[in-house]
């Protein structure tokens, strides 16, 4: 099946966002862990592409979306040239404010993204839920992962996972209820990020 012409625009203005949010919550990342520009490129490079990479493995999609679109990968490649001297600027509370906010925000990009993705695939609604929870979470795993963290959606009680979750359930409520793509979208994103947002702001938790 083809999507409408404005569906895939809108998706891949969607993606590309997503892509630069999380490329530079990898690129924060790394210059706190005083990387130079190889490492840099290598966590921004991994967090922007590792869960839709997973997604796109899960789902039997050839060639992977970035294989495809180098133009993805050239520029996250010149994000990471010209991003890494500015960097050595800012401040760790500046570093920290940041990349909070990225990560949320490609969180969101990304989670429905990939639930819209999967639906195309005429997944079952949970398997496409899922597949958006994958999508968001699993280029934030590797980057915690690459420069030795735990990653947050494995610590106790925070509300990573769970918020892409919601998200992409509303998504997914709001097209069974017959809303145009232009709202359905964004308000899974905006659901996602708020959560994210409030989470950190208010130290929310899953009980323990």
């Amino acid at each position: 099946m083809h999507l409408p012409l404005n569906l895939n625009t809108l998706l891949e203005i969607i993606e590309v966002f997503g892509i630069l949010a999380f490329a530079c919550s990898g690129f924060i990342e790394a210059h706190r862990r005083e990387m130079d520009m190889v490492g840099t490129f290598t966590v921004g490079f991994i967090t922007a592409f590792g869960g839709g990479t997973l997604r796109d493995l899960l789902l039997d999609r050839r060639p992977l979306f970035w294989v495809e679109r180098q133009d993805y990968v050239i520029l996250i490649f010149v994000l990471a040239l010209a991003l890494t001297p500015v960097m050595r600027h800012l401040s760790s509370r500046l570093s920290e404010k940041v990349i909070v906010f990225a990560d949320a925000l490609g969180l969101g990009l990304f989670s429905v993204l990939g639930t819209s993705i999967a639906q195309e695939a005429h997944m079952p609604l949970f398997v496409a839920v899922m597949m958006g929870v994958i999508t968001g979470i699993f280029g934030g795993v590797l980057r915690d992962v690459l420069c030795n963290e735990i990653p947050l959606v494995l610590k106790r009680g925070h509300l990573y996972a769970t918020c892409a979750f919601f998200g992409c359930w509303v998504f997914l409520g709001l097209d069974r209820l017959g809303l145009p793509d232009s709202i359905t979208l964004p308000a899974g994103i905006a659901v996602t990020f708020v959560m994210r947002m409030l989470a950190v702001r208010f130290n929310l938790r899953l009980p323990g």
